[in-house]
């Protein structure tokens, strides 16, 4: 028979376990401290412009600072790789732009250890898909597409782009652009949009290809000039700027932005953050801040974007072997 003290220890036992379990379950709960969204380029680029409007009203609905931090470098391969190995817990979530999907097909090409691979994420939300724009400075010679390309074919090699980096979102479709026309430009790599920006601005660069939310304020400034766009149709952030497919020129190219967790992050985590995302693309002042960037919500959820992803990754791939090796 058990002893009444036997039987007040097991009690005793008992509650402390309970006790102990109710305050495992509390320290637990996610997310109890600041999430870290990680965007792997410099300030002012698209995945920034996405990234913190998203992160402040994401932030919100989980009632926990979501943090930005901008780590730049490899066309967003080193932040990339970073969040592919960080715990998976749900407090670091990357912001990426489409260029994921393009870097370790890329590092093939070049015959190197991948940075990364794609199965090291969860896809959780894409928030835009906007295609890039083809712009030069407002005081260039160049009032349209046809002289500025015009101007590429006379003079192969002497006009210049920039970009993000070596098979980032801004340097696929200008590689795709030379291919169909027949041209030759030199590329520029910087580490990332902002950059880029910058260095189109001052004169270091003749044009560039970026989502339409990085240049949106100097093209309405008058200090850029959009010649033409990778998309189908017009845009309604710019309907005055004719698409390379109504100019006759073959190509299409979307620069995607989506939230992505380490693979295991677990599942009630992931759900949590799908909720919070979708959520974001219903707060008003999180489409108003997408609205003035010039670009607005293409939203897809968790099972629909990861056969998106998918389906890009395989397209992308052909798109890499078309460029081949670049320095």
């Amino acid at each position: 028979m058990t002893t009444r003290r036997e039987a007040l220890a097991m009690m005793g036992a008992a509650a402390a376990a309970g006790g102990f379990s109710r305050a495992a379950l509390a320290q637990d709960a996610y997310p109890n401290h600041p999430i870290s969204m990680l965007v792997p380029f410099p300030p002012g680029g698209v995945a920034d412009t996405v990234g913190r409007p998203v992160a402040e009203a994401m932030g919100r609905f989980l009632k926990q600072s979501i943090v930005v931090e901008n780590k730049g470098g490899a066309g967003g391969g080193i932040g990339i790789a970073q969040v592919a190995k960080a715990k998976p817990d749900g407090y670091s979530t990357l912001m990426a732009l489409s260029s994921i999907v393009v870097l370790p097909e890329a590092d093939k090409v070049l015959a190197r250890a991948p940075m990364y691979q794609l199965n090291q994420f969860k896809p959780i939300a894409r928030f835009t898909a906007d295609p890039t724009v083809l712009v030069v400075r407002a005081d260039s010679p160049w009032k349209s597409f046809q002289e500025f390309i015009a101007h590429a074919r006379q003079n192969p090699g002497q006009l210049t782009f920039g970009s993000s980096g070596n098979y980032g979102t801004m340097h696929v479709p200008m590689e795709q652009l030379k291919i169909a026309t027949k041209t030759f430009m030199v590329h520029v790599p910087y580490t990332g949009a902002g950059p880029a920006i910058l260095a189109l601005l001052s004169g270091q660069v003749d044009a560039l290809s970026t989502g339409p939310a990085s240049v949106a304020q100097h093209i309405k400034s008058g200090k850029v000039r959009a010649l033409a766009h990778w998309g189908e149709g017009r845009l309604a952030a710019l309907p005055d700027v004719p698409s390379l497919t109504e100019l006759g020129v073959p190509v299409t190219y979307s620069q995607w932005s989506g939230l992505f967790v380490p693979a295991g992050t677990p599942a009630p985590v992931v759900e949590q953050l799908r909720q919070a995302a979708r959520e974001t693309v219903n707060d008003p002042r999180a489409k108003q801040a997408m609205v003035s960037a010039g670009t607005s919500f293409l939203y897809q959820d968790t099972p629909e974007f990861e056969r998106f992803v998918q389906a890009d990754a395989k397209a992308m791939a052909e798109v890499v072997k078309a460029i081949g090796k670049v320095n």
